[in-house]
């Protein structure tokens, strides 16, 4: 990086030539971010309008001025978005979100209780006669959880629809080398093309059932959505329920992934799962399996990068952006920093028992700030009930737990982790032997 330039910006490797730090990146993401920030610091320029961020504090600044300096992940192929655009359906959106809050908080998440876990063990069963690979069983469960909360009656083809969404992003995941958008490649025209069946598919279940009688009390999140006073316009509900959906299928998916993972690995542990859920689920509380959720989401964040792109001149930590500027947040080297954590890479549930509070700034599974995560307390309590019902339900057998390495691309995950889930005895749901 040339001295004028690292005046002007935080300092960073200077990279190939031509190509930049793009093809180390590449080769191995999470190697390639340690070994910049052990040399550079908690803040370090990637290329001239990209910066990675390590520190808490600077971390938690970005993402509370969200909406204001700073915007989201913005569309894909977006290469010249235009910011102007791009904060006013952000404020949409925020608008959105405090109509739709209500309808996602612990209390109307603890009312799909029985509903989750009578879906994990139908979509189990494969895994009970034979090793499978738990990813797909992963996100065929969380797809239809996450569709049944929002549609109920009317989820029927969606987990399909939410599987296609998923698989139009992992080329995108794969490499940073991005095409422009005109190119006819084959992943862009499926990109576009699933894209737009998505919008024609949930617009049409929302304008049906607005002119449908109106039920008594809301029976789904669509129902909450259609009821709220003033009402919402039918655009503005598809796109808060796309994005609801989106984000409940796939990130979740990736944290039971490294769940099965853990409980694989760790008998003693299961066994106190199990003693804790004792003969029946879903119970009040499980102290012990949402220690082990947020464990889980410390050591393997499946959202291990979070992009803002800076909407107006502003500053990180002292240094300038301009308008289009990234930023990177990295929750995932942030949680295993031994500043803010005791034994940063150990699995160590317990730390979330002893009534301590955890380092809240260096804590970021669901982010934070205006843009924190809307579904946090609809994920927690799935995740938790998922746990306790595997230890409770099942054995978890797997040939390859200890050599499933993470998977940084796209939601983070181990990568080829095999399962099979050996009933214990209890009967689905009831939890009767």
């Amino acid at each position: 990086m040339a001295e004028a330039e690292q005046r002007n910006r935080p300092p960073g490797p200077r990279g190939h030539w031509l190509m930049g730090n793009t093809p180390a990146y590449d080769d191995d993401r999470i190697g390639f971010l340690r070994r910049t920030h052990g040399e550079y610091g908690d803040v370090f320029a990637f290329d001239e309008r990209t910066v990675f961020v390590t520190d808490p504090g600077t971390a938690h600044d970005v993402l509370a001025r969200t909406n204001t300096d700073f915007l989201t992940e913005l569309a894909p192929f977006d290469a010249r978005p235009d910011l102007g655009d791009a904060a006013a359906e952000a404020g949409a959106w925020m608008s959105a979100r405090r109509t739709v809050w209500p309808g996602l908080n612990h209390t109307a998440a603890a009312a799909a209780d029985a509903r989750t876990v009578e879906l994990l063990d139908e979509l189990a069963r494969p895994a009970t006669a034979a090793e499978v690979d738990v990813l797909p069983l992963a996100r065929a469960f969380t797809a239809y959880a996450v569709a049944e909360y929002c549609f109920g009656r009317d989820a029927a083809g969606l987990p399909e629809l939410l599987a296609d969404n998923l698989d139009i992003t992992e080329p995108f995941t794969a490499s940073s080398y991005q095409f422009p958008a005109w190119l006819p490649l084959p992943r862009h025209r499926r990109f576009f093309r699933v894209h737009r069946h998505t919008v024609r598919t949930l617009t049409g279940l929302v304008r049906r059932r607005r002119a449908d009688i109106r039920p008594a009390t809301p029976r789904d999140l669509l129902d909450f959505m259609l009821d709220a006073d003033p009402a919402m316009p039918d655009g503005t509900v598809m796109a808060t329920l796309r994005g609801i959906l989106m984000g409940g299928h796939g990130i979740p998916a990736a944290a039971i992934v490294s769940i099965v993972r853990e409980l694989a690995l760790r008998p003693e542990l299961v066994a106190d799962l199990r003693a804790e859920a004792g003969d029946a689920l879903p119970a009040a509380r499980l102290p012990l399996a949402e220690a082990v959720v947020k464990e889980v989401l410390r050591l393997y964040p499946p959202v291990w990068l979070m992009t803002r792109t800076a909407r107006t001149p502003t500053t990180l930590a002292d240094w300038p952006l301009n308008p289009g500027d990234e930023v990177l947040l990295n929750p995932y080297l942030i949680h295993r920093d031994p500043r803010w954590w005791e034994r940063p890479d150990e699995f160590d549930p317990g730390r979330w028992l002893t009534g301590r509070p955890a380092p809240r700034m260096a804590y970021l599974p669901f982010g934070a700030g205006p843009r924190v995560c809307v579904g946090s307390a609809l994920a927690m309590r799935q995740l938790t009930l998922t746990t306790s019902r595997l230890a409770q339900a099942y054995t978890v057998e797997s040939p390859n737990a200890a050599s499933a390495a993470p998977r940084f691309h796209g939601r983070l995950a181990p990568a080829g982790l095999r399962a099979r889930l050996a009933p214990t005895g209890r009967c689905p749901v009831t939890g009767a032997h």
